[in-house]
């Protein structure tokens, strides 16, 4: 049976969507909820205890690429399906780990590589599909389950690790993913219709990408989220910094977090009107802006106020990417080709992370990485206004032609 892009059944597979992103978000969060507890199980210090969050991001990213492949090939139920069975078997694996290097081994591959994987690039890919008009708002919403997974999943996971412990928490987590996300896998068996529907408000009516033009746009994701992770990764240890406290950083987190969900629904809402290369460059111009009012104003107030329009700012940028390779590749390719955009951007988080780091520790301030992560910002920019040129020229010769 076939169905009308924007459909109400559309509308259906988005809300399934979203569920299986924030059901399989757990295998993002769940290493640093549990990252003290894992210290003192093993015996290890800070770093060792970061290693499996840090390793799981990494299979995370390299395989939505795997799993935007498969879903190219054989529709986005299979990958799920596969990729439930191994995140659920990865958290009991972990609880029954017997040694440090199984934890880290179970982590990585079951439930970095080869399960959440699937629940972000892949799921996003496949929601476009089944949109035309409104394939803005829809991308945004399914992208938005990471970030409400963070907010759902560690208070959850921080009173189970309590009242059962950190193996029986992980157990029944993983029992717990494979008994809600199989069924919701099931649901999206129906595959969309590839004939070719740029949206609306594409300035490049036929699909004509280039592999120059994949190649840039990979690049601005990884640029982007090197210049985004500044903030999200040290904003904590900047707070400590400056005498605030662990606490007053994580509530800016938590602000951060909650504006970047709005951001999303907003920029999806934006999209639909201007496209995605206009969502992308507005988000990222405000990003950027962000960037250098951090600077300048180190008060308490004031990085209340700079986080919470960092987060309004960058939410939708990350969206805007699956929207532009929607616009300029056949739909048969979506899985493979946005998946690959959205590991660069999760690469990009990694990179900057750590870079920035490195900047404090040879600086001993953060100012510098912040100026790092600005000059990563003007690149992704340069290239959000390349694709704006790219995407008038072929007006301009029809208009001339007629």
């Amino acid at each position: 049976m076939q169905y009308a892009p924007d459909s109400s059944y559309s509308w259906f597979r988005m809300a399934i969507s979203l569920a299986l992103a924030m059901i399989g978000g757990i295998g993002i969060w769940a290493a640093v909820v549990t990252l003290p507890v894992i210290q003192q199980e093993f015996g290890i210090d800070r770093s060792g205890a970061s290693l499996p969050y840090t390793l799981t991001m990494i299979g995370f990213a390299l395989g939505g690429v795997l799993a935007g492949r498969m879903a190219d090939r054989f529709g986005i139920w299979v990958p799920l399906v596969l990729g439930t069975v191994f995140l659920g078997s990865g958290f009991i694996l972990s609880g029954f780990a017997t040694g440090y290097w199984m934890f880290v081994a179970a982590q990585t591959v079951l439930v970095g590589i080869l399960g959440i994987a699937v629940t972000f690039g892949p799921l996003i890919a496949d929601v476009s599909l089944w949109f035309q008009k409104r394939r803005g708002i829809a991308v945004a919403v399914v992208a938005s389950g990471n970030y409400l997974a963070g907010t759902i999943w560690p208070p959850i996971l921080t009173a189970a690790i309590e009242t059962w412990g950190w193996r029986n928490a992980y157990i029944a987590i993983g029992i717990i993913v494979i008994i809600l996300m199989l069924p919701l896998a099931l649901l999206l068996k129906p595959r969309a219709s590839l004939e070719e529907r740029p949206s609306p408000t594409s300035m490049n009516r036929e699909i004509n990408g280039t592999p120059v033009l994949q190649a840039l746009i990979v690049l601005a994701g990884l640029a982007c989220c090197v210049a985004m992770s500044m903030p999200q990764v040290h904003i904590i240890a900047y707070c400590v910094d400056l005498g605030y406290g662990v606490v007053r950083g994580s509530e800016m987190l938590s602000l951060m977090l909650g504006f970047g969900v709005a951001s999303r629904l907003i920029s999806g809402f934006l999209a639909d009107r201007i496209g995605g290369v206009g969502t992308l460059i507005i988000g990222s111009t405000l990003q950027c802006l962000a960037l250098i009012l951090y600077i300048p104003f180190d008060g308490l107030m004031p990085l209340y106020v700079v986080s919470s329009l960092f987060g309004l700012a960058q939410g939708g940028i990350v969206p805007s990417y699956a929207l532009i390779i929607r616009d300029n590749f056949p739909a048969r390719e979506a899985g493979f080709r946005i998946s690959l955009v959205l590991t660069a951007t999760v690469l990009g988080m990694a990179l900057g992370g750590w870079l920035s780091g490195e900047i404090y520790d040879v600086t001993g301030s953060y100012t510098g990485a912040f100026i790092h992560g600005i000059a990563w910002n003007l690149l992704n920019m340069a290239i959000a206004a390349w694709l704006i040129f790219r995407g008038r020229k072929p007006a301009r010769a029809r208009m001339a032609a007629a």
